[in-house]
């Protein structure tokens, strides 16, 4: 399942309420500000807190 990118105008960093940035090569979702990403599982963006991981350098932002 792909996730829509539709979705990027309504939802929002759980954390700072910031934008987020979908990364299609790394199927994740990236919030600048903090410097975190998400990870989509089977198209559904998983938006919690504790599921959220610090950018590295391993992790193209």
């Amino acid at each position: 399942m792909a996730f829509d990118t539709k979705l990027l105008e309504i939802i929002v960093c759980p954390i700072c309420r910031g934008k987020l940035e979908f990364k299609k090569d790394e199927s994740h979702l990236v919030c600048r500000f903090d410097r975190i990403f998400y990870p989509i599982r089977e198209g559904i963006p998983v938006l919690l807190e504790h599921e959220a991981q610090a950018l590295t350098q391993s992790v193209p932002d």
